[in-house]
């Protein structure tokens, strides 16, 4: 498969007798001819009689009888593009029908390589939909002054959100008016203890992962006064005092060893905050906070399977996933003793408030759909203990149907309303002509059950099409090639 095969500039595509999904409600347009040419959906017609259709004499047609077409999973939080730009897992991506994603690590590198078109990735991948730069942390925004010079400096070049995380509520508020003087997004994480209506009425445009931790299950707490002073109890985080060189690259290294599981550096004093979040969760105030998220227009990107590697870390589910077959042997490793770490670690006791505190943010996902929040859908691979990139997007799906959310929401979570947060719904979201030709052929109805959405049939990448046997290439070629140590 070539470079020049992938981006969709080659033979026409006839995709024959298919029924297009309408993510706008989730219409079924069954027996229609879908008409791909450079990169583009052409035409969408209905489907003739197989003896008297009639193709363009060079296309590729494709018979789709009984599939279902929707458009490419966009995973709108994911962190693939690391220092070594893995090829494996931008093609299991797209392998499993991830066309586009959100980049939530960036650098100064990353985003003057998108800027000079030199961004090393391969043929079969999806598109990078979004790039922010470097994460903003106590180090590079310590101080008001720090954080606003950061947000400026990435402005500058070109970054599309500014992603924030460690940063304490005294910082985060400037940093946020700041970005939103220059127009620029911010998403990320909350500080702990923070009001949480204040910063979604601040502006932040998206609240990842949930909060996460010690942040929105507190603001959803009836005994909230009584968990801020506790959380305000806490001791905080401890940084050099001197700037050293190197030190952002340090922390950088130091933060992808955290993020394998952050559970597992919780203390007694912060599991016993937890069980009285679970203990207080009220739906009322939750159901408060969904409306001030809806009106301000804040999204939620919760990262479920994120969440749930977490908290229950030690489950044979993931140790015995298959899937693991695709990742390289230290990165296994590395999340086995994540998984020892935290059944040795911590007693019964606290890994049940774990379990606990997952099955409230799943009653909150729920709450807060019902009230209308605007949510995406993200994996938060790679990096992240037991998160195979392609297939952990897919486990969102299920947690995301786990919580209670209809087929048609899900889907539209990474398709349609994924176009909106990234404002590209002229070219993407929806099956409709003049939109780009990143899309996916399903067995089975999507909107029946969320399932449905596992039987990925066949891919269409810039208007290129990837059989199942295609795909089962990508998958073996992964498997095969990534090293084993």
């Amino acid at each position: 498969m070539t470079a020049a095969a992938a981006t969709g500039r080659g033979r026409p595509l006839v995709l024959r007798n298919v029924t297009v999904v309408d993510t706008r409600d989730g219409t079924l347009i069954p027996n229609v001819d879908v008409r791909v040419s450079d990169g583009v959906i052409a035409a969408i017609t209905t489907a003739e009689p197989a003896a008297a259709a009639v193709s363009p004499t060079d296309a590729e047609v494709v018979d789709g009888s009984g599939k279902y077409l929707i458009p490419g999973f966009l995973d709108l939080h994911a962190h693939p593009l690391t220092e070594k730009h893995p090829a494996g897992d931008l093609e299991l991506m797209l392998a499993h029908g991830i066309t586009g994603f959100r980049q939530m690590s960036g650098s100064p590198r990353l985003l003057a390589e998108r800027s000079a078109g030199t961004l090393p990735l391969p043929a079969d991948s999806p598109d990078v939909v979004a790039l922010p730069g470097a994460l903003l942390t106590p180090l590079n925004a310590g101080t008001i002054e720090d954080a606003v010079a950061a947000i400026r400096s990435q402005a500058a070049a070109g970054a599309d959100f500014i992603k924030v995380a460690l940063i304490t509520p005294h910082v985060f508020f400037p940093a946020v008016a700041e970005a939103k003087r220059l127009g620029i997004p911010v998403a990320g994480h909350l500080p702990a203890g923070i009001d949480v209506a204040r910063a979604s009425r601040a502006g932040i445009k998206a609240i990842e992962h949930l909060g996460p931790g010690l942040t929105i299950i507190a603001g959803c707490s009836a005994d909230e006064v009584s968990l801020a002073e506790a959380i305000a109890g806490l001791p905080a985080l401890r940084l050099p005092s001197v700037k050293l060189p190197f030190m952002d690259r340090i922390l950088m290294r130091v933060l992808r060893t955290v993020v394998i599981n952050p559970i597992n550096r919780s203390t007694p004093a912060e599991i016993e905050i937890l069980q009285q979040a679970v203990d207080t969760f009220s739906e009322e105030r939750a159901a408060e906070l969904a409306g001030q998220f809806a009106e301000d227009g804040t999204w939620q990107v919760p990262t479920l399977i994120r969440l749930r590697t977490q908290h229950l870390c030690d489950s044979p589910e993931f140790s015995q996933d298959p899937d693991l077959q695709y990742m390289a042997k230290s990165t296994t490793k590395s999340w086995e003793q994540a998984g020892t770490s935290f059944a040795t670690k911590f007693t019964p006791q606290s890994r049940a408030t774990f379990r606990a505190v997952y099955e409230v943010l799943l009653r909150m996902t729920k709450i807060f759909n019902d009230g209308g929040v605007k949510m995406l859908a993200g994996s938060d691979s790679v990096g992240a203990a037991w998160e195979v990139p392609g297939p952990s997007l897919h486990r969102e799906f299920d947690e995301l149907a786990r919580a209670g959310l209809p087929p048609l929401r899900i889907l539209q979570m990474t398709t349609r309303d994924a176009a909106e947060f990234l404002g590209t719904t002229s070219t993407t979201g929806t099956v409709d002509v003049g939109k780009n030709a990143d899309l996916v052929l399903l067995d089975a109805n999507p909107i029946a059950a969320a399932a449905n959405l596992h039987q990925v049939s066949a891919v269409i990448r810039r208007g290129r099409h990837y059989s199942a046997a295609d795909l089962a290439r990508l998958k073996d070629r992964v498997r095969t090639t990534h090293p084993a140590t």
